[in-house]
């Protein structure tokens, strides 16, 4: 009997010891500076395989304090003494206090094989909490609040802040202007809109709020992050203050280990293509458009794009990039195009290749090696580019020189321009001899017409001669050409990418149209359109002028540069013109 009491105690004994639960939570000190982060390490520990959690960790009351980073790290081992499996659970939390003085942490809460467990509360000191800038401006009764919708990302990757006016007096709201977002060498700063919202009368207990920015924040360094607080003026009849809004801290997480070595600072969800955009035939030692396109979704503002990789079969030179990237809500997406110019050394099949892209997928926590994009390329010597050409492509030829020497702003002969066909069409010939047969009848009827006007003229009697004033007006109108001739004009030399003559025309119309302001204007012509039109509207003549001649002279001009120009100088000189 007493062997069979001794066999139940060891029994049970061994049963306790092999489903042991050990909960415990441990602050890495107990008094703290007001910039001081708290942090909390709570280690879970399970021996024996049969005791399964039924729920979460529970966290406790955190209303006194900015959770502003957690991590966790499960493991494993073989306990030697009593030959069990014990599995460790290390939870690591970063609080941010709101307030000083003694502040109570709570139990830590977790549910095992229907029994609760929970760690022992305590309590920590807080010292001199740091005041937020939001309570100390200069303004009691406005004051600016910034809020981070998520302080919890990775390097590189956004996160949305909110910035709100509060106020007792609604109409101290309308009083706040000249908005400028934070800027520091650690964080990327995008502006996403400066709308006001409708006024809350109550968002703060018995105080007003308004949102007046929503922006996106970059963070390109790992570490706890300060972002800087927002600066506005508040304006009113007798003075005028500068406000400021509180700091915020982020956790900026640290991308995991493991990166490709083509991996530089990508993050996010992207695509890369690369294209031959030249319309011509490949030669040997003439340059070709050659685009790569990066398209997705995150950091595409600040991020490093894939070159076009060094090689002897050709020559690259630096591109010209062009982005249309959307910023919402949601994130920065859309497209960044490098135009690159590609001379070819060698006749044949050449292979222009991009450098080996990855980046990182903060959704999938991995990264994506995308590789290197090709694009292969038949270029041709000078004499195969000769020999390839049929009779009709050198008599379509011809006929184009002769097209583009008589092309006016009013006659545009340019779109009477033959394309190239890689087969024999007798329509086309046709087409080109009636055109020059119609030319010349025209021709002739001008100047039959001409030599009847003048006999018309000189046997009709004479008009009175009128003031000065109303000759020079006639003048004027007798000389005055349409303007749309000068837009359509304009969009055939840039379908046929004649950019020189498309900015001695466009030089022609800003002449033409200074002209009808000549009886007003003695200076700047930016100053007269301000005197007829507003400062608006001279603002935006400054900028097309400074557009166009950086797009004059650049070495490379982009297709969607050239359509923006001409969307630009469309919409100006409709309204300036008279």
């Amino acid at each position: 009997m007493q062997n069979r009491i001794i066999y139940i105690l060891i029994l049970l004994t061994s049963v306790i010891s092999y489903g042991q639960v050990n909960l415990t939570v441990t602050p890495d000190k107990t008094t703290y500076n007001g910039k001081d982060i708290v942090n909390l390490s709570i280690v879970l520990e399970i021996s024996g395989s049969e005791n399964n959690p039924q729920t979460k960790l529970r966290l406790p009351d955190f209303s006194k304090f900015n959770l502003i980073g957690t991590g966790s790290v499960n493991n494993a081992f073989m306990d030697p003494e009593t030959n069990t499996v014990v599995s460790q659970s290390v939870t690591r939390l970063a609080l941010e206090p709101k307030q000083k003085g003694k502040l109570k942490i709570g139990s830590f809460l977790i549910t095992i094989n229907n029994k609760i467990y929970k760690t022992e509360p305590f309590e920590i000191l807080v010292k001199d909490l740091e005041k937020k800038t939001a309570a100390a401006n200069t303004s009691k009764d406005v004051y600016l609040n910034m809020e981070i919708e998520d302080r919890d990302v990775y390097q590189d990757q956004p996160t949305i802040a909110v910035l709100k006016v509060y106020s007792k007096n609604m109409d101290n709201l309308r009083k706040v202007r000249n908005i400028h977002l934070p800027e520091q060498e650690n964080l990327d700063v995008f502006p996403i809109s400066f709308a006001k919202s409708e006024i809350d009368p109550s968002d703060n207990g018995s105080m007003a709020s308004q949102i007046l920015a929503v922006f996106m924040v970059f963070p390109n360094e790992a570490g706890y992050v300060d972002i800087p607080g927002v600066s506005a003026s508040l304006n009113s009849y007798s003075h005028k203050e500068k406000i400021v809004s509180n700091k915020v801290k982020i956790n900026v997480k640290k991308l995991p280990e493991g990166s490709p070595e083509c991996f530089k600072n990508a993050v996010g969800n992207f695509n890369v293509s690369v294209a031959n955009i030249s319309k011509e035939k490949v030669e040997v030692k003439k340059p070709i458009n050659v685009l790569v396109k990066v398209t997705g979704e995150g950091n595409l503002k600040s991020m490093d794009l894939p070159k076009i990789a060094a090689s002897p079969d050709y020559e690259v030179f630096a591109p010209k990039i062009t982005s249309r990237v959307l910023i919402g809500t949601e994130g920065m997406k859309g497209e960044v195009l490098a135009n690159y110019l590609v001379i070819p050394k060698k006749s044949g099949e050449i292979t222009i290749r991009t450098e080996h892209f990855a980046f990182f997928d903060p959704s999938n926590k991995e990264y994506v090696d995308l590789g290197e994009q090709s694009l292969a390329v038949n270029a041709f010597s000078h004499d195969q580019i000769l020999e390839s050409r049929t009779t009709v492509e050198k008599v379509n030829e011809y006929t184009n020189t002769f097209l583009e020497t008589v092309n006016t702003p009013v006659l545009k002969t340019t779109s009477l321009k033959v394309k190239e066909k890689s087969k024999f069409h007798w329509n086309i010939l046709f087409t080109n001899i009636a055109i020059l047969l119609g030319l010349f009848i025209v021709y002739l009827l001008f100047k039959t017409w001409q030599r009847k006007n003048r006999s018309v003229k000189e046997t009709a009697t004479p008009k009175t001669i009128g003031s000065v004033e109303e000759t020079e007006r006639e003048i004027r109108e007798s000389q005055k050409t349409d303007i749309n001739d000068y837009f359509s004009y304009l969009e055939n030399l840039k379908d046929h990418s004649d950019y020189d003559k498309f900015f001695r025309t466009f030089d022609e119309l800003d002449g033409e149209t200074k002209k009808q302001y000549a009886d007003g204007s003695a200076g700047d012509f930016s100053q007269t359109l301000e005197n007829n039109y507003g400062p608006a509207v001279a603002e935006e003549y400054r900028s097309l002028i400074q557009k166009a001649q950086i797009e004059k002279y650049a070495p490379v001009k982009s297709p969607e540069a050239m359509d923006e120009l001409l969307t630009a100088i469309v919409n100006l000189y409709s309204r300036i013109s008279k």
